[in-house]
């Protein structure tokens, strides 16, 4: 059955008014938001909206943390016929201005402060913007600009419209068409200006069902909201999914309280970037190498344990009975009390998506006994193409084609897709649509890949980055990177090649981790440069490098793309200095611009070289760090014959 997003807001509403539709953690106390009261909201903030004079074909910009009221906001511009417009809430004002005119924004629904503040910086260069309604009263009492109200203000706006117009909302509501564009979300501009994505009620609605079937998803399932409501991912478990399945949405109180905030609610559903399980496993990595030995011992072995039959009892796999009932006293002594400490005691199903997660990184989890899976997608094709599957796990796979979803590969390698989750268009751009849309009605998704005989498919790196060396040797820049940032001390890492006669690589250390291992090293170090440049922490990078190193070599085509030559970096990559995306996305050609000098030394076998780099701070100051960094020679060991 065809619907939209209001429609089944007021379906849970009618059906079950008083279950819990949101949950916020507020200065310590979880309120509740049922789904009668969410229903209600949603009404009266229409009313006030239109009220102000927002009219059906409006665009309305979101921009804030996750909030009630702002998941609700989705859902109020979509009532009046209008549309979403979600915002990085930690982008810049100049980031935000580009947004703000493409979309012709009028109206925006800012969630404090310092989102207010970035929008009244931003109106004399953008005179569109008239009204901005805001959640969150602290700080902006005195505030007096024409066209900013708060929405408590707009809720009483909204009830004056309601005594006047009775039937307005519901008329509205039910004039809304699932072929209607439901949410405008803009790419992360990885190579170039962000462009608005277009996806209508039908996509997103089509392809929650699809995830809601594959994984039995039902109304008592608990989720923690926390990632950006700008990105894709969180639209579609934060949105679409909650508005399907009819599960609870919980807001943590802040981003540093999250980790606090997943172990009260005790998610059963769980969605994140490899980069938070990335950090996840580093902070676990930190705390054994803290424990006391025979702690240590115990952690070491079981895990062993788990690296061997973990994954295989978690998908139902036969495994020896010995085997098995270790595995059942590592539950109970190693494996339990940790996922309890990383919140996902309860979990039954966990997904990561937004980039590739390397193999190691997904055995481990799946290892401990967390249903861990891989959710294939883009922005334009609602994060939803690929699926895996109970029982039907590859860890070097993104799964199967999802219900509703066509893929095939192109004569070059790129993955095809075609299906409910795909594009409306992009918005103002029919040039920028008709590029990645073909007459057949296949999206060009600009990434490699291959299908295997069990109808898996692999994807490669991105179709743009993968190359060869000067050897004719395929070059896949992400991979290698992914194994480099399967070890804590490592945050992120570059890899260069194509057209090379090898590879080289930047890296960034993970500050906290290496951090707390220079501390007990009894190492004195000033910030992150200086930590960077120590010899110890150059050796250690070494090990790992070298490691990786030996891994390709016994990987099937993959020995001649060993790390040749490396350097850490002499700051963190940074989203404000435009070298990573908002979802954390490496820009790897502006990166190779922007440190030429770096890869110059690289490859002229240069021992160290001089850089200084500007650097953009939070408030938009500017500044400079400098450093003279040491290039390191890594050992590169004979390719391993592979048994036929």
């Amino acid at each position: 059955m065809q619907t939209t997003f209001p429609r089944l807001l007021l379906k849970h509403a009618a059906e079950r008014p008083q279950a819990p539709a949101l949950r916020e953690k507020e200065y310590g106390i979880w309120q509740t938001w049922s789904w009668a009261r969410a229903a209600e909201d949603v009404r009266l903030m229409s009313c006030g909206l239109a009220a102000l004079g927002f009219q059906p074909g409006h665009n309305l910009a979101i921009i804030g943390d996750n909030r009630p009221h702002l998941y609700l906001a989705f859902l109020v511009a979509q009532s009046l016929r209008g549309v979403p417009v979600p915002m990085y809430q930690d982008a810049v004002a100049s980031e935000m201005a580009f947004v703000l005119e493409d979309a012709e924004i009028q109206f925006a629904f800012a969630e404090n402060q310092e989102q207010v503040d970035k929008l009244l910086e931003l109106r004399e260069s953008v005179p569109s913007l008239q009204h901005i309604i805001f959640d969150d009263p602290r700080g902006l009492r005195n505030y007096k600009h024409e066209g900013l109200i708060s929405v408590e203000r707009l809720f009483e706006l909204g009830r004056e419209y309601e005594r006047a117009h009775p039937a307005f909302y519901k008329d509205s509501v039910e004039q809304g068409q699932p072929t209607d564009v439901s949410v405008i979300l803009y790419t992360s501009g990885t190579t170039g200006r962000p462009k608005g994505v277009c996806q209508t009620h039908a996509s997103f609605i089509n392809s929650a069902r699809g995830g809601v079937e594959v994984d039995g998803l039902n109304p008592e399932d608990n989720i923690i909201s926390y990632l950006p409501p700008a990105w894709v991912g969180d639209h579609l478990f934060s949105i679409a999914q909650w508005l399907v399945a009819g599960f609870t949405i919980n807001c943590p109180e802040s981003a540093g309280t999250v980790t606090i905030d997943l172990r009260e609610i005790g998610p059963s559903y769980y969605f994140a970037p490899p980069r938070v399980f990335e950090s996840m496993l580093t902070s676990v990595s930190i705390r054994m190498e803290d424990a006391a030995r025979p702690k240590r011992w115990l952690y070491q072995k079981f895990m062993a344990l788990a690296r061997r039959c973990g994954a295989e009892i978690l998908d139902g796999h036969q495994v020896p009975l010995t085997d098995r009932l270790l595995y059942a006293l590592g539950n109970v002594l190693v494996y339990g009390p940790l996922r309890n400490v990383l919140g996902l005691s309860r979990i039954r199903v966990a997904y990561t998506a937004g980039a590739a997660i390397g193999p190691d990184l997904f055995r481990f989890y799946r290892s401990i006994g967390i249903n861990l899976k891989q959710l294939y997608g883009q922005t334009e094709t609602c994060a939803y193409v690929c699926i895996q599957k109970n029982g039907r796990v590859k860890l070097n796979s993104v799964g199967e084609a999802a219900p509703g979803i066509e893929i095939k590969i192109a004569d070059n390698g790129e993955v095809l897709v075609r299906g409910v989750s795909v594009l409306k268009e992009y918005y103002k751009r029919p040039d920028a649509t008709a590029e990645v849309m073909d007459a057949e009605g296949y999206f060009h998704t600009g990434d490699a890949g291959v299908i295997d005989h069990d109808g898996h498919l692999h994807i490669i790196d991105r179709a743009k980055d993968v190359g060869k060396l000067s050897s004719g040797a395929i070059f896949a820049p992400n991979y290698i990177e992914n194994k480099l940032k399967f070890f804590p001390q490592i945050k992120e890492a570059v890899c260069f090649g194509h057209g090379r006669d090898q590879v080289c690589v930047f890296i960034n250390i993970d500050f906290e981790a290496v951090g707390n291992w220079a501390e007990r090293q009894a190492l004195p170090y000033g910030g992150y440069v200086d930590l960077a440049a120590k010899q110890q922490v150059l050796d250690m990078v070494t090990d790992c490098v070298q490691r990786v190193n030996a891994d390709l070599a016994a990987e099937e085509g993959m020995s001649d793309t060993q790390i040749a030559r490396f350097l850490i970096l002499h700051k963190e990559l940074d989203p404000d200095d435009d070298e990573l995306t908002r979802t954390r996305k490496v820009r790897r050609g502006f990166i190779a611009e922007k440190y030429a000098v770096l890869i110059d030394a690289l490859y002229a076998g240069r021992s160290e070289q001089f850089i200084e780099t500007q650097v953009k701070f939070e408030d938009g100051r500017t500044g400079t760090v400098s450093a003279t960094l040491q290039i390191r020679d890594a050992k590169r060991y004979p390719a391993v014959a592979v048994a036929a």
